[in-house]
């Protein structure tokens, strides 16, 4: 396991709130006084709420809260039960006749695990915001990761349950975090180990199968989007002091992190987007952010397979060593 949690990054809490039953759940991270916020979206089937806002040209310097989901596009509903909790803490932009709550978000798909029928809606997101703390150190199988799993391209048999996974990295008075939810299509690698973590798994052999050996031999008309359905949804926290411009090229930069340790990644069937939120403390390269995204990224991953276990019919890489 990596070290390190968003909330390392001061002013940023993180809250979640799940259905054990249903396996599914969303995660919040919150910035009372508004980070500075950039997205980058790499995938070919997102789900995803407000991300126009953070384009360099756009108005909205800040957001408030950034919500990660399960629940596929169902899942964006429970951006608005951050928004009720951060009205009700007079958290938002001040617009003179009230302040609204900046909230955007990204989901998962999720609902071939547990019950497609139950979503993260208004009360769940209300919740996990309401449990938001500067402390959190939960990882693994909760909020926006209860549902999450990797390496579906035979379907759930042979998939890997994953989770939430955190990260943080210092250097110096910089700081920078990640929270990945690992929802992936392909195959997951520790990078720093040179080590692969999670693969489709043949229970009755007991060994890993390779996605791309897989993929190749499949017939031309194979189309996986039916047999998974995916997405892996992150946020880079950083004390830098960053533009909405430089914030986009961080998010940019972190999806090297994904390149490391998700083969394939990117698909038509991933969504995959990653956010940056910056609390404007210190300064620093914007380069050597981004590239510091990166890495944590990646721990992030790692530490999303380790951390997890088995559920839902999914076994996890724990419980296939």
């Amino acid at each position: 396991m990596y070290g390190g949690y968003l909330s390392d990054i001061s002013g940023i809490k993180l809250g979640h709130c799940n259905d054990s039953n249903a396996l599914t759940g969303c995660t919040v991270a919150l910035c009372q006084e508004g980070a500075t916020c950039g997205v980058d979206v790499r995938g070919s089937a997102p789900g995803t709420r407000e991300t126009d806002l953070l384009k360099a040209e756009n108005l909205v310097e800040k957001v408030h809260g950034v919500l990660l989901s399960g629940g596929s596009a169902y899942g964006l509903d429970a951006a608005a039960g951050v928004m009720k909790y951060l009205e009700e803490q007079d958290i938002g932009m001040d617009v003179g006749v009230c302040k609204v709550p900046i909230v955007v978000g990204a989901v998962i798909f999720d609902l071939a695990v547990g019950d497609p029928k139950v979503r993260p809606d208004l009360q769940m997101g209300y919740n996990a915001a309401k449990s938001a703390s500067a402390t959190d150190r939960f990882q693994g199988c909760i909020g926006a990761g209860t549902g999450a799993s990797v390496a579906k391209i035979l379907g759930n048999e042979f998939s890997i349950k994953s989770g939430i996974g955190q990260a943080s990295i210092k250097s110096g008075d910089l700081e920078v975090a990640a929270i990945t939810v690992l929802n992936a299509f392909g195959d997951i690698y520790d990078h720093e180990e040179s080590k692969l973590i999670a693969a489709p798994y043949d229970r009755k052999n007991r060994k890993f199968l390779s996605t791309m050996e897989l993929y190749e031999a499949k017939t031309k008309d194979y189309n996986a989007f039916n047999r998974s359905t995916n997405t892996t949804i992150s946020i880079v926290a950083t004390n830098a002091r960053l533009t909405k411009a430089n914030c986009n090229k961080v998010a940019q930069m972190a999806h090297d992190g994904y390149g490391r340790s998700i083969i394939p990644v990117h698909t038509m069937f991933d969504g995959d987007t990653i956010f940056t939120m910056a609390t404007n403390k210190v300064d620093a390269d914007i380069s050597f952010v981004g590239a510091l995204g990166a890495k944590v990224i990646s721990r992030a991953i790692a530490n999303a397979i380790y951390s997890s276990q088995s559920l839902g019919g999914l076994i996890s890489h724990n419980d296939v060593q």
